[in-house]
């Protein structure tokens, strides 16, 4: 069983609360994600983020088929982390951990997934030319969207 691991860290010259403000709103999550992914939220979320919420949404990933993902949020410390993990959708295991911490001119974001392909090895074959560089060119997408939303960091 293989399990991978994405790290990107992010800095922003905004502050923590600003970031925490946008970052934990799952309603954001369409504005950083691209297009092609067709993206929609099909859960009530006019709450705010809270451990056991359940948030469900369409995606088209890969190859213009649309998928249902579930996820819940699992844990929230206010201003410093929250945790979603996939209950239904295309990994076998989904763990993404989302840090916000306070630096000179701003904030740093740090996100760490652990994540697990279905069907072993083929799984296994295409992660490295299929799922990793989708996964890659969906946090670049965020990162560029977060500097135009909220500037470059100095």
């Amino acid at each position: 069983m293989k399990i991978y691991t994405l790290h990107k860290k992010q800095n922003l010259p905004i502050s923590l609360e600003k970031a925490w403000k946008f970052l934990s709103s799952p309603k954001n999550l369409k504005t950083i994600t691209p297009d092609y992914m067709s993206f929609d939220i099909i859960s009530d979320i006019d709450k705010p983020m809270y451990p056991g919420q359940i948030i469900q949404y369409i995606v088209t990933p890969i190859l213009g088929i649309k998928t249902k993902w579930v996820t819940e949020i699992t844990h929230v410390k206010e201003l410093e982390y929250f945790v979603d993990e996939q209950r239904f959708g295309p990994y076998a295991l989904w763990h993404h951990k989302h840090f916000i911490k306070k630096i000179d001119g701003g904030v740093e974001m740090e996100d760490i997934i652990d994540y697990k392909l279905p069907m072993g090895i083929l799984g296994q074959i295409v992660h490295p030319f299929l799922v990793k560089p989708k996964l890659e060119e969906i946090f670049a997408y965020r990162q560029k969207k977060l500097h135009e939303l909220f500037g470059e960091y100095k």
